[in-house]
């Protein structure tokens, strides 16, 4: 699944008989790398079952197995360290209301955190050399006009 440059995984059962891409038993989980960190969703009752019944896994689910522990609980090792979790975003509606009570003077108004503004160019100066010279009225060359 997925795009150019955001590459999206899902998890599934398959027969070993059936084509790569062909009809799958079961859905199991996710794997989202571009995300930051990571998104790992996995049906962690589901793929114990299907450990428990002689499913092989390939060594690319092996290593999302070992990140979530499912693959630790199947083999009887000790649990990896908890994965990193996204911050939840805080909703549209109380960001409004927190926001109408600090401008009606309610509560303190807190900073807005806003994505980081792109650096603004700089200006260059003139160069003092690169500035023509001017020239004096009296010191130009005057054309003589003949009749």
């Amino acid at each position: 699944m997925g795009k150019i440059r955001n590459p999206q995984y899902r998890i599934v059962i398959a027969d070993s008989r059936v084509k790569r891409d062909g009809k799958a038993i079961e859905f199991i989980g996710v794997y989202h790398p571009k995300e930051e960190p990571s998104l790992i969703e996995v049906k962690s009752d589901r793929v114990q079952h299907w450990l428990s019944v002689g499913a092989q896994p390939t060594e690319a689910v092996i290593a999302i197995l070992s990140k979530t522990g499912d693959w630790q609980k199947y083999k009887g090792l000790p649990a990896p360290p908890p994965l990193l979790v996204k911050a939840e975003k805080p909703s549209r509606i109380s960001r409004y209301e927190l926001e109408s009570k600090a401008a009606a003077g309610l509560v303190e108004a807190t900073p807005v955190k806003t994505a980081p503004k792109k650096a603004e160019k700089k200006t260059a100066e003139p160069k003092a050399e690169a500035a023509p010279a001017e020239v004096k009225a009296e010191e130009a060359p005057v054309a003589d006009a003949a009749e």
